[in-house]
């Protein structure tokens, strides 16, 4: 009798923001043979991701993702490989092919394969039209940014793929992510990451966003817990599947700015305004409701902002002095 191979993780843009701890969570849980890191860089000599597996790979290459997928036996995709936001904006096209024909690969290679999917999504489906205030699940989405267009498309073709081909895809709206491991990636929300660096490095931050902006935000090790929370949940709960709203907290800049003085009384903040990407976080929620989330998949943060501020700066401080930085 021929034994079946054990099913293994593929996980795309793994170099990102999200993947950096998204794959060590997964090679914790499954071990590390069974996840497969990929993203269309090489692996850097200071990998911020543990050994394993990995693969150069583009998305938007489906006879490569197809290769992959069957090399490795994949069973379930996480694909993260995107172009956030602000750069969207400067390379519209390469935004296009990347997030929207990237993500159609992935569905078709994982229907022709019969693999379960996880796709993020982001609160830039939101826009001007929307709520601002505890944005429901279900709402209106007229985004401004492409980032948030392709965002959108993204969450109706994957409905699709579950309506018409009965794919397990599975989705969050990840709100702005705070992480000490990868350092920012082009967001509008990167600024609540780099007021860390400069704050613990020279001591002031010029925020690119003005100083009542708010916005939502979460730590990234409550978002690794709910994406695998999410792809753990039973299917039976599920009425959503894809995109959930998830929320932590929300804070302005100078909110931020203010915790971070609890620890670092002469950190100073000066404000920039980049008047494209504050276009952009202001056609975006203050708040969500994630009660679909909590309802169907026992959704709950760990992290407050004061819990978030004071665990960053202890693990950004603890990283650098061992770097040597």
């Amino acid at each position: 009798m021929e034994v079946k191979r054990a099913q293994n993780i593929l996980v795309t843009g793994a170099l990102g923001q999200v993947g950096s701890e998204l794959v060590p969570a997964l090679q914790e849980r499954l071990g590390m043979e069974r996840v497969v890191a990929s993203d269309v860089r090489s692996l850097p000599p200071d990998r911020p991701i543990r050994e394993g597996p990995f693969e150069v790979l583009d998305c938007t290459d489906r006879s490569r993702l197809e290769e992959v997928v069957e090399k490795y036996n994949v069973g379930t995709l996480y694909h993260l490989a995107a172009i956030l936001s602000a750069k969207a904006e400067a390379q519209p096209e390469l935004a296009w092919r990347v997030n929207m024909e990237g993500l159609y690969n992935v569905l078709e290679v994982a229907r022709a394969y019969g693999c379960r999917v996880f796709v993020p999504s982001s609160i830039a489906a939101f826009g001007p039209s929307t709520p601002k205030d505890l944005t429901p699940q279900d709402t209106l989405q007229r985004p401004g940014s492409l980032y948030g267009v392709t965002k959108v498309a993204g969450e109706l073709l994957c409905d699709y793929y579950a309506l018409r081909f009965g794919l397990d895809v599975r989705g969050l709206r990840y709100p702005g992510l705070i992480s000490y491991t990868a350092p920012p990636g082009g967001g509008t929300t990167d600024y609540a990451v780099e007021i860390f660096w400069e704050a613990l490095r020279q001591g002031s931050y010029t925020s690119f966003l003005g100083p009542d902006t708010r916005l939502p935000m979460m730590y990234m090790p409550d978002a690794i817990r709910a994406t695998l929370e999410l792809m753990e949940a039973d299917p039976a709960r599920l009425r959503h599947r894809n995109a959930f709203n998830v929320a932590a907290f929300s804070c302005t800049p100078a909110e931020l700015a203010a915790e971070i003085r609890k620890h670092l009384p002469h950190f100073k903040i000066h404000y920039q305004i980049d008047p494209v990407r504050q276009a952009i976080a202001d056609s975006w929620p203050h708040t969500l409701d994630d009660s679909a989330a909590r309802e169907e998949w026992g959704w709950k943060p760990a992290f407050d902002l004061a819990a978030m501020t004071a665990d960053m700066l202890a693990q950004l401080s603890a990283r650098w002095a061992v770097q040597g930085v």
